[in-house]
């Protein structure tokens, strides 16, 4: 009886299984069958996550705007693939690990550009940069003098407030002989500016403007805007209604702006994968850490950024490089970009 058991069992043997047979069939299914069969539901999760990533663009956002919501932080869904693949070496299932494969495809297509250095390395013939300073930052003279040292030659700010004006104003002068503050939002510029107007984006006061800079290479149109803020709520879902018809207002703008060459610059609440930006992107406005940033380009909250709402995006211009500054007093960190013109 003892013997038989042994022989069954392989207990006593001289010559136990070794560690590395559990991963060959894992790998293999052949002498463990149940590799297939185990993991049922993991492989579930794995196809809806890729399904998620996939497919976010047919995410309505009925209710509780939820389609923006996953846009918004949509690369953060990547975490997702590492869990499961823990999850399935423990449970051991071959048909978890091939399901794997699919979310981690997706992701690769959605963000794996993101990841490599796009930057050419070279200058461009205009830098810009822009920064929500925080109506609250504590110290608006220092937030410029760090924005003024990335030494761009178009600077834009916005989330103003009528007593901090006057210290921007003061702490820029020095690197920008020119510029124009409309409402909560400005620009700064080291070439002549002209057409200097408010844009309407719908809010009943002026967050938006824009301005022909006239640059050594030739005039470009320059948009600064802070588009609405959004919220999740409990009770609501992602409250965006506001920044979406803002987006809508902004777009018409833009596309019906005669100078061909065109940068946007601001917080526009959103990520290039969010829906809402649309109307704007549309007019052919591509973001330049999409063309030639390095990495996510993360920009909020400053203390750990998880998204990049603040954008720089351009029409008929060639990006070079773009990247994140230095934090400053803000919740936002700047950014910047070089272009060719």
């Amino acid at each position: 009886m003892t013997q038989a058991y042994t022989r069954h069992t392989g207990r006593g043997s001289s010559n136990p299984e070794r560690s590395g047979s559990r991963a060959r069939r894992l790998l293999s299914g052949g002498r463990d069958r149940g590799v297939w069969r185990r993991g049922i539901v993991l492989a579930v999760f794995a196809l809806a996550l890729a399904g998620l990533m996939g497919l976010h663009s047919h995410i309505p956002n009925a209710v509780g705007n939820f389609g923006s919501l996953l846009e918004t932080f949509l690369p953060w869904l990547g975490f997702g693939i590492p869990v499961l693949l823990l999850l399935a070496l423990v449970r051991r299932s071959g048909t978890a690990l091939l399901a794997l494969l699919l979310p981690t495809v997706v992701w690769l297509n959605l963000f794996g550009g993101l990841v490599a250095t796009k930057s050419s390395g070279t200058d461009g013939d205009l830098t810009v940069a822009t920064h929500n300073v925080n109506a609250d930052n504590a110290d608006p003279e220092g937030t410029a003098r760090d924005v003024a040292a990335a030494g761009a030659d178009v600077v834009a700010l916005e989330e103003l407030t009528d007593d901090a004006v006057p210290t921007y104003e003061k702490a820029l002068a020095g690197a920008y002989k020119y510029h124009s503050v409309q409402g909560t939002v400005g620009v700064w510029s080291k070439y002549p500016l002209s057409d200097t107007r408010p844009v309407d984006i719908k809010l009943g006061w002026t967050r938006a403007l824009r301005s022909t800079v006239r640059t050594p290479e030739g005039e470009v149109a320059v948009y600064v805007a802070h588009l609405p803020s959004v919220r999740v709520k409990f009770n609501a879902g992602f409250t965006a209604g506001q920044r979406d018809g803002s987006a809508e207002a902004l777009g018409r703008a833009i596309a019906q702006e005669p100078i061909k060459e065109v940068v946007l610059l601001g917080d526009l609440n959103g990520t290039m994968n969010d829906r809402a930006l649309a109307p704007v992107t549309s007019q052919r406005m591509r973001s330049t850490q999409g063309a030639a940033g390095d990495g996510f380009g993360f920009s909020w909250p400053a203390s750990l950024p998880m998204a990049r709402i603040d954008q720089i995006m351009v029409r008929d211009l060639e990006p070079v490089s773009s990247w994140t500054l230095p934090a400053t007093g803000s919740d936002h960190l700047p950014i910047a970009a070089s272009v060719r013109l």
